[in-house]
């Protein structure tokens, strides 16, 4: 794939311009001149939506549910032109009949293993109730496949800020190993970490833009 030039001179994300473009039921469905995106994954209660909604500055972008699971396609938001943060179906205890559940699983793993311009995986998890036993799969996948992937520890306002702290220490020490695996802390209510979250997001898509010009 060869893209202009001038499309590949950006050095920082303007994540406030994010708007949806497409949702796609199949890998095939997906946007053919993505250069670069990265997907947020997580179990369908790990607070995924209003993370990409307060990334990218946008109250409503991600649709919020009271019912997880009700995210049932690959939706593609655009961030500059060829670039995207794409929401995938969340996995867990979605309540749907378990045809549909096999049907997003296969998509998704299509998805994980195939999409050329996936750069990296951001992965939710409920600091209550971090890394579960999906959440360690996919970080298995991720690094089985030389994916990098950050760890977004969702809800940190919901404990106290050393019991925080302390859950996150623990993570990175068991993690420590694994170097192409990253996590912090994040919030969506008190809008913290959301620095940090687009400074990791950032360098994964621009990363990839010397090599899409070529």
């Amino acid at each position: 794939m060869t893209f202009g030039l001038a499309q590949t001179q950006t050095t920082t994300m303007n994540f406030n311009q994010a708007n949806f473009v497409t949702s796609a039921a199949t890998l095939a469905a997906c946007p053919e001149d993505s250069v670069a995106e990265v997907a947020f994954a997580g179990r369908s209660n790990a607070g995924k939506s209003s993370a990409i909604n307060t990334i990218t500055g946008h109250s409503r972008l991600a649709r919020i549910s009271k019912t997880p699971g009700r995210t049932q396609l690959i939706n593609f938001f655009e961030l500059d032109q060829f670039r995207y943060l794409v929401d995938l179906p969340g996995y867990g205890f979605a309540k749907v009949p378990l045809a549909v559940k096999d049907k997003w699983q296969r998509e998704l793993e299509r998805y994980l293993r195939e999409r050329e311009a996936l750069q990296g995986i951001v992965l939710l998890s409920d600091i209550r109730h971090p890394l579960k036993e999906f959440d360690r799969m996919m970080i298995d996948w991720a690094v089985a496949s030389d994916l990098p992937i950050h760890i977004l520890l969702t809800k940190a306002d919901k404990l106290k800020k050393g019991a925080a702290q302390n859950t996150l220490l623990a993570i990175k020490q068991e993690l420590k190993e694994t170097a192409s695996v990253s996590v912090q802390l994040f919030s969506s209510l008190k809008n913290s970490g959301v620095d940090e979250a687009r400074k990791k997001l950032n360098g994964w898509l621009v990363d990839v833009a010397s090599d899409a010009s070529e």
